[in-house]
């Protein structure tokens, strides 16, 4: 048996890889927004709202999906599932790398996210069915580690579409990288969505989901290749026996996710879907560039420091996963929340610490492209709050000038300690990557019952994605209404509350089989 243990592994591994290929391509199409918004916005002329839209209509679809994938995938398989969402994700790239005005923009990327949504379910879901208990922390966070990469990915194609228009090149021309970057930055990910659908053909359907259908011989089959022929037997009885507890022809209703014995699941799932997206993490990675304006660096360093935070991701996400099945679920989230409180805090009292200064010198270099006589009425006065140096610049250079060079300008004026605002943006993406990010889908593939986990990850998965939607949308809006400081002050305080309840609620779910944590934690 010992012999066969890493033959059962490398199987496993190998069919976890390619199903959580479906996280890469969410990572990718949820992040390659960031590069894009900065030549959006003036070529569509859109609002700061319209501009949160074309960001979150992404998120307002997979938040539907989310809560339709699960059931459909009980009913139709997960593998059917995850292959129409590759489907989905080459569709949204073809259509919003062509869309002509914001209106098919937004609905080209609101189809990308239906495959977003589904992809974030079924995905961990697929995996947390298929690998042995001991090593499942570690597989479902393959697909937290794809989001990641998929993140990082897409913040280097953009960075590398951007300074591909600098290059004097007749292909460049040819190909239109210097009129339509943004549009190549969307269209590129027709590729991996084409060979994610085509690699799905080659792994099994779910075993948990055969032993549902009855299929058993199937499902046995796989278990043997994934965990041995003993253990193989032994979680087909057990899964066996935990469906055939429940003979209520109603199984799987949303309200079963009321009952009494699901009080704690539950209060943890939503506590942790929410915490996950209030700290304000996608607000990072689909505005980093933004952000990172904010700062004064300019525009091409600011892309260079959206890479920096992908490589974060991908470092802290590598170590989650090593540690994961280690030291445990909560202890990673206690420490990682904990780090999210004070990098968020450091950031708002910088920004709020920050000062705008024009002056003649700061300005020169603009002369060709902006109209400086019209900002003489406050050069050399100083701004204590991005909010009225930014309101000063509207009122002199009009909506349209002050959106087009806001970052110039902005750059020209400003004090602040930049690297501290690097430092503490890196940090808390390092603090997310080792605990939030992969815990939440490793939490939820672990904490519901078998009979409804497909309802119950769809539930918590909408809620999350609402939250998500939410923080994009409004995420410039906060911006250019409540100011920097005030945004990342609002986060941290919400994962303050959130480290309260981790503390308080959350059980240890290490090294458990699905069906003892059941046995655990639901309590009839």
């Amino acid at each position: 048996m010992n012999k066969k243990q890493p033959i059962s592994i490398a199987y496993v591994f190998y069919v976890s890889l390619i199903v959580a290929l479906g996280g890469f391509l969410m990572g990718f199409d949820a992040s390659v927004i960031s590069g894009v918004v900065k030549f959006i916005e003036p070529e569509f002329n859109l609002s700061k709202i319209e501009l949160g839209w074309a960001v979150a209509s992404l998120s307002l679809t997979a938040t539907f999906a989310m809560m339709t994938a699960g059931p459909l995938s009980d009913k139709f398989g997960r593998k059917v599932i995850l292959k129409c969402a590759a489907a989905l994700f080459f569709l949204s790239a073809i259509a919003s790398a062509f869309a002509p005005n914001f209106l098919t923009l937004v609905i080209a990327r609101m189809l990308g996210g239906l495959g977003v949504g589904a992809a974030l379910i079924i995905a961990p879901m697929y995996i947390a069915e298929i690998g042995p208990a001991k090593y499942r922390g570690r597989m479902v966070s393959l697909n937290q580690l794809n989001i990641v990469l998929g993140i990082s990915v897409a913040f280097f194609t953009n960075f590398l579409i951007l300074k591909a228009t600098d290059w004097d090149n007749q292909f460049i021309e040819t190909l239109q990288l210097d009129s339509s970057n943004w549009r190549w930055m969307l269209g590129i990910e027709a590729i991996p969505a084409l060979l994610y659908f085509i690699c799905l053909s080659f792994v099994p359907e779910s075993p948990r989901w055969l032993i549902m259908k009855g299929k058993y011989d199937k499902a046995l089959v796989t278990l043997k290749k994934a965990q041995g022929e003993q253990e193989a037997n032994e979680q087909l009885a057990q899964i066996t026996l935990s469906l055939s507890t429940d003979k209520n022809p109603n199984k799987g209703s949303i309200l079963d996710l009321l009952k009494p014995s699901m009080r704690l699941v539950m209060v943890v799932g939503i506590s942790i879907a929410i915490l996950q997206q209030i700290t304000g993490i996608n607000a990072v990675f689909f505005y980093a560039p933004m952000i990172f304006e904010q700062t004064g660096i300019g525009t091409d360093a600011s892309f260079i420091q959206a890479i920096l935070v992908g490589i974060t991701n991908v470092v802290f996400t590598l170590v989650a996963i090593a540690l994961i099945d280690k030291i445990g679920r909560k202890l990673l989230l206690v420490i990682g929340v904990s780090g999210i409180v004070v990098c968020m805090f450091t950031l708002a009292y910088q920004f709020n610490a920050a000062t705008y200064t024009l002056t003649a010198q700061s300005l020169a270099p603009l002369a060709s492209s902006i109209d400086i006589t019209s900002l003489q009425t406050i050069i050399g006065t100083t701004f204590t709050s991005d909010l009225t140096f930014k309101a000063a610049l509207l009122e002199l250079l009009g909506s349209t000038q002050a959106a087009s060079y806001e970052s110039s300008l902005v750059a020209a004026a400003i004090q602040m300690n930049g690297a501290v605002i690097l430092l503490s943006i890196l940090g808390f993406v390092a603090c997310f990557a080792v605990s939030l990010g992969p815990v939440m889908w490793v939490l939820f593939s672990e904490l519901f019952p078998n009979r409804i986990r497909g309802i119950a990850i769809s539930f918590v998965g909408l809620i999350n994605s609402g939250v998500s939607f939410l923080v994009q949308l409004l995420f410039p809006w906060e911006l250019a209404n409540l100011g920097a400081a005030f945004t990342f002050a609002f986060y941290g305080g919400f994962a303050l509350i959130g480290l309260a309840i981790i503390l308080k609620f959350l059980p240890e779910t290490k090294g458990k089989s699905l069906e003892e944590l059941e046995t655990i934690l639901i309590k009839d």
